[in-house]
């Protein structure tokens, strides 16, 4: 289907599409199964223009717009889930810079993360500040004209491979989540240490790790926007990344119905192939309507945050199409692979095949940015606000 996509948005996917196919598909397994952060990887995606293909041509992205990004993770995260992440969380670390950046700080931060010859990485989550931000316990004091942090931050995707790190900390406790800053470290510099990397069920490969801040020291240049505005540029970040992480989520969902489809042709059971079998067909054809269904919100949310641009204040509408895209595709994303692993059966449950690692792979896309419990809290809210 066109989805009412430009030639050159087809194009790009098609490009897309044969890049993860050749490329990425073969190293998945191996991805999964060791462990390692895949530098090759990177290395390709920087060589194909993927690591800022969503960040303006003039600070050395691609210039894409909203939905040509999340069509690269998309296809990405078909073959592989750990890759589509590399790309999705380069942009995740940059948007904050992006949307509340001065014009010097663009200049200088971007370009090396859209090159990708530097990771970046959004350190929010602590261990007592999760869904709950205004329970953020780091703090940044002014010292001069420097800002000495301290603090932990966990669960961090690029978390001690980062060498740009967006951090947030708190300037005035008493403010709750108004007091919150947000800071552009160097992961390198000295007071930032790396403490528990974690062994996750899924994306095995990106590496997510908790980052120590033992007065760490930046100058006040540092600090995006003014005191305060943290909170605000970590939600605004969220409104324009969440979409990313529901295209992952319908990429490994697209994945796990191809898998599916092919085994059930070839697979034979009772003298016949057991996609002869009714049961069988209304599987698939639940979990096609399900993916179908996801795009098209996707697809229509892209469209919608793209439209509000790279503002500080997030409209109404902007907030709900993408804590929408997020929350149905990646429950979509969970149901599919399940679904998946049960028309394997017994292959579907070893690592021969890639649908347990679809699986497992498949349910950190209700959890990351946002649980789908907080998805369903922002929308309902969204709702009251618009009925009265």
């Amino acid at each position: 289907m066109s989805y009412g996509l430009t030639e050159e948005q087809k194009m790009f996917r098609d490009m897309v599409h044969r890049l993860a196919a050749e490329k990425v598909a073969p190293r998945a397994a191996a991805i999964d199964a060791t462990h390692e952060f895949p530098w090759d990887i990177v290395e390709l995606f920087a060589e194909n223009g993927l690591m800022g293909v969503g960040m303006p041509e003039e600070l050395g992205g691609g210039g894409a717009d909203l939905l040509t990004f999340c069509l690269s993770v998309e296809e990405v995260a078909r073959v592989c889930a750990t890759s589509s992440l590399i790309i999705a969380a380069q942009h995740l670390g940059a948007m904050p810079i992006l949307i509340a950046g001065s014009p010097e700080q663009k200049k200088r931060f971007i370009p090396p993360i859209a090159s990708g010859a530097k990771l970046s990485a959004f350190a929010l989550t602590e261990p007592e500040a999760g869904s709950d931000a205004g329970g953020t316990k780091t703090r940044a004091v002014r010292d001069g004209d420097r800002y000495r942090i301290n603090g932990t931050k966990v669960f961090i995707t690029n978390g001690g491979l980062a060498k740009t790190v967006v951090v947030f900390a708190s300037t005035n406790p008493n403010a709750g989540v108004r007091g919150i800053s947000a800071f552009i470290v160097d992961g390198d510099q000295h007071g930032v240490s790396v403490g528990r990397i974690e062994n996750k069920m899924g994306i095995r490969g990106s590496q997510t790790a908790m980052l120590n801040f033992d007065d760490v020291l930046v100058d006040a240049d540092r600090l995006l926007g003014s005191e305060g505005d943290g909170f605000k540029i970590a939600m605004r970040t969220l409104d324009r990344t969440r979409p990313g992480i529901a295209a992952q989520a319908l990429g490994i969902a697209q994945g796990a119905l191809d898998v599916s489809y092919h085994h059930v042709q070839t697979r034979r059971q009772f003298g016949q192939a057991i996609g002869q079998f009714e049961a069988v067909q209304f599987m698939l054809a639940d979990m096609e309507t399900q993916i179908e269904a996801s795009r098209q919100l996707l697809y229509k949310a892209a469209e919608v945050v793209e439209t509000a641009g790279f503002e500080t204040v997030s409209s109404s509408e902007v907030t709900r199409y993408s804590a929408m895209a997020k929350l149905m595709c990646s429950d979509t994303a969970m149901r599919v692979t399940t679904d998946a692993v049960q028309l394997l059966g017994g292959y579907g449950y070893i690592q021969d095949y890639p649908v347990e690692r679809m699986m497992r792979d498949a349910k950190i896309t209700q959890i990351y940015e946002g649980t789908n419990q907080v998805q369903r809290l922002v929308i309902y809210r969204n709702m009251e606000t618009e009925s009265n």
